[in-house]
This record gives structure tokens, C-alpha cells and sequence, in this order.
């Protein structure tokens, strides 16, 4: 009996030999990890593996690279383009579906464009932002400060048929400027216009008598010393040069009060009635009202020559617009016009006197405007139109 249990004992302790045994063969086992040391020749640490991010997908979409102002016209030339727009890549999911991609071929689609508003710097260009012509653009700001160059200010001055030529002058035309000037001579102390009037003096044991003054200079003559006077005032000397080439002509007449002028349509005029159409009786149409004519127009020119302007205006002289070609882009100097030029260039010689004349004598010629004389004195009235 005895013998018996002993066998069973050592069948069990056989059984859980072989179930380690079994286990330490059979399951899965993990390296330990390696330590960096001088004696396995690792002096550097091993970065611990992490996981990569999965990239988001990105475009190539033209953006500002300053602020453009609306009205801005974008320049034709692909290298002055690339100083004011440029591309950034985009987050796929976010990009505008109206924005300007570079596989769509980009910034060429904005050459010669103009900006419809303000765009931002940084902003993605959209195709809403930018138009083919100013009646587009926004309602934001002033027409007139939208159709400026960069380079450019806007100044107004007075016109009349003679001026604008006869009033054919538009919006959007390009004009020289002609400018006359009357030149008389001047004392330079008094700053009055030759001869200054002398007065003649004596002394007397009471002091000194003043005599009746005279206008003219002290001279020699055959018959003794004299005073030579004029008979009649100064005549000026006429001078008349073009000054200011390539003015735009922003707009023609008065402004509305809005400042929007591009584009509106003009207000319609009323259709008179006729006496067919009014056969039940009635107020008979009022007679058509005739359209008033401009009297000023505004110019964009560089900010010196506004200053120009603004002195010829101060100084009211005549001003005289030339209309150019529109495929005109030359800048020609010109001569200055006076008598002298006008005699040698075009061959005039002087009349010579003659014992003999017609008549009734030869006294005066057409004027163009005889009403709007300017003559020194500001007593002096002009003479009435013939």
C-alpha cells in the first residue's frame, strides 16, 4: 500500500516538471531592451520610434503680397505681377473654390485686371475681386479716386467751348495742356509797370517845391533835354506754350454728389405728347429743355503739375486744352509762340510804309472773343462782341 503511494507521488511531481517545461518553451518571449553603453559601442541614445502624421493636402493659391486698393489696375507684365501677388500653399480642404490656383495657370488671370475692392495683403485673390472694366467695381469710395493712376491726383479747372474743344473733350480722354502768358515790363524796386512817373523838384528859401509830375524818362534830344513819355500803356508781350502732356480727363462737368459716375445709365427724357396721343385735351408738353454745357473738368496729373494748375488758375491765365489721339503716347516738346516765332516761322515780313493807302483806314481785325478781352487795366470795360 505504502509502495503504491509513493509511485502516485512521484507521478504528480513528473507531471508538474513537464508543465514548466512545456511553458517556458512554448510561450512568446520579449528581448530585453538594449542599454546604450561605452561596452556595447553606443555612446548616443536611441530615440524611442513614434508615430508619423498622415500629411494634409495642400494647393498652390495666389495670394496679395501688399495692400491693393480698389480700383488698382494690375500691371500686363508677369515680373512686375510677381511683386505684388504670389502663391501659398493652401489646406486643400479650405481652399475657395473661386480662388486663383497655379495649376490653373494663376496670375496670368489677373493681367490687366483691375481690383474690384480693397484686398488685403496675404488675401487669396478670387475671381470676384478682380474685373475686366471700372463700370464693375464695388460701391465703395469715389469713382474718380478708383480710376487714378497710383501716380496721379485729381485737379479741376474752368472750361468753356473755346477751351475744351468745343466741348468734345470725354471721360477717359488724355489732353495737353496750353497755357498764354502777357509779359510786361516792370521797376523792380516798385514792382509797377514802366515808365514811372517823375516828379520834378526846386529848392526854395521856404524848402523844397514839388512840381507837376510826369510820366516818362529824362532824355536828350536836338532840341535840349526832355521827357520822353509814352502815348499810351504799355502793350504786354504774348507768349503761349504747352505745358502739361497726357492729362487723363477723369470726368467732365460736376460730379454727383454720390461720387458715382461710372457706369450710370443717364435719366431718361420724358417723351413729349402729341396732339394725336392726347385727343381727349390736356396741357400740351413743355418745350424741350436744353442740356446745360460743362463749365469744369477734372484732370489726373502728377501732384507737381496739379500744382501748375492750381498757379495758373490763381494767377488767371488762359488755359487751353488739346485734345490727343487715343494711340497717342509721345511726349513732343514744342517752341514757345510769340510774334517773333510766328514771323519767322511761318515767313511773314514786315509791311513796308507806302505814300499811299485804302480806304476807310485799317484800324482793327476780327477778335475770336471780343468779350473776354483781358486787358491790364481792371477799369477798363471790354468791348462788346461784333
Amino acid at each position: 500500500m505504502r509502495g503504491r503511494l509513493l509511485i502516485l507521488i512521484g507521478l504528480i511531481l513528473l507531471l508538474v516538471v513537464i508543465g514548466v517545461v512545456a511553458f517556458t518553451f512554448l510561450s512568446p518571449t520579449t528581448p530585453p531592451p538594449v542599454v546604450d553603453s561605452p561596452a556595447n559601442g553606443n555612446t548616443e541614445p536611441t530615440a524611442t520610434p513614434s508615430n508619423t502624421p498622415t500629411p494634409v493636402p495642400v494647393v498652390s493659391i495666389l495670394v496679395a503680397l501688399q495692400e491693393i486698393p480698389r480700383g488698382y489696375r494690375f500691371p500686363d507684365s508677369i515680373e512686375e505681377l510677381q511683386n505684388i501677388v504670389g502663391y501659398r500653399d493652401w489646406p486643400e480642404s479650405a481652399a475657395p473654390f473661386n480662388g486663383l490656383y497655379e495649376a490653373d495657370g494663376g496670375i496670368e488671370n489677373v493681367a490687366g485686371k483691375i481690383a474690384r475692392t480693397d484686398i488685403a495683403r496675404e488675401q487669396p485673390i478670387l475671381t470676384t475681386l478682380i474685373v475686366d472694366d471700372l463700370t464693375r467695381i464695388a460701391a465703395v469710395g469715389s469713382d474718380a479716386a478708383a480710376i487714378l493712376p497710383a501716380d496721379r491726383v485729381a485737379v479741376s479747372l474752368p472750361i468753356d467751348r473755346l477751351t475744351s474743344v468745343a466741348y468734345g473733350v470725354q471721360d477717359g480722354d488724355r489732353v495737353d495742356v496750353v497755357i498764354s502768358m502777357l509779359f510786361v515790363d516792370i521797376d523792380e524796386i516798385f514792382q509797377s509797370i514802366t515808365p514811372n512817373r517823375i516828379t520834378l523838384f526846386r529848392e526854395t528859401t521856404d524848402g523844397i517845391e514839388l512840381l507837376e509830375g510826369i510820366e516818362g524818362r529824362p532824355d536828350v534830344s536836338t532840341v535840349g533835354r526832355v521827357i520822353v513819355g509814352p502815348t499810351e500803356r504799355q502793350r504786354p508781350r504774348l507768349v503761349t506754350q504747352r505745358t502739361i502732356q497726357d492729362a487723363l480727363v477723369v470726368h467732365v462737368g460736376d460730379f454727383p454728389l454720390d461720387g458715382k459716375f461710372i457706369g450710370e445709365l443717364p435719366t431718361p427724357t420724358p417723351i413729349p405728347v402729341t396732339a394725336e396721343a392726347d385727343a381727349g385735351g390736356g396741357t400740351p408738353p413743355p418745350p424741350p429743355t436744353a442740356i446745360p454745357r460743362p463749365d469744369i473738368i477734372t484732370l489726373g496729373v502728377t501732384p507737381q503739375y496739379a500744382v501748375v494748375i492750381v498757379w495758373a488758375i490763381e494767377a488767371k491765365l488762359p488755359v487751353t486744352l488739346l485734345l490727343r489721339s487715343a494711340s497717342s503716347i509721345s511726349q513732343e516738346s514744342t517752341q514757345q509762340v510769340t510774334l517773333d516765332y510766328i514771323m519767322s516761322e511761318f515767313r511773314i515780313d514786315l509791311p513796308a510804309r507806302r505814300d499811299y493807302s485804302i480806304e476807310p483806314a485799317i484800324r482793327s481785325i476780327r477778335q475770336l472773343l471780343a468779350s473776354q478781352e483781358i486787358r491790364l487795366s481792371d477799369s477798363a470795360q471790354a468791348a462788346p462782341a461784333q
